[in-house]
């Protein structure tokens, strides 16, 4: 239950953090101050939207790492390996013969009768 808390908190500050970030005025390093544009990304102000918005960004970066630590060890259950909660097999007790090793079924082959004549002497 706490699990799935956090990660909704979490994914809400992601969100917070984007729009921080995004609505955030350039520093004036874009093409638009190179051409004497450089008032066309003052849409929130001069510098009192700046100040509040950079804030809310480190306070938001801060929530991300704690978050992404706390996702971390809530997440983490049971031994540390990724085969550490595994059942042993267990191992037969003496040798199981192969499949290839038992005669395939095929046709019976019957011994000749034992009484038959043999067979007559070919001439030379």
């Amino acid at each position: 239950m706490l699990f799935y808390l956090v990660t909704v908190l979490y994914i809400l500050v992601c969100f917070a953090m984007m729009l921080a970030v995004y609505l955030q005025q350039g520093k004036g390093g874009d093409i638009a101050s190179a051409f004497g544009g450089a008032s066309s990304q003052a849409a929130f102000g001069a510098r009192s939207g700046a100040t509040v918005l950079s804030r809310a960004t480190w306070v938001c970066a801060a929530i991300f790492v704690f978050g992404a630590l706390a996702l971390g060890i809530l997440g983490k259950q049971g031994p540390g390996s990724v085969v550490g909660g595994r059942t042993p097999l267990t191992q037969p007790s003496g040798p199981t013969p192969s499949p290839l090793a038992q005669p395939l079924p095929g046709p019976a082959t019957t011994p000749p009768p034992a009484n038959t004549a043999p067979a007559p002497a070919q001439p030379k």
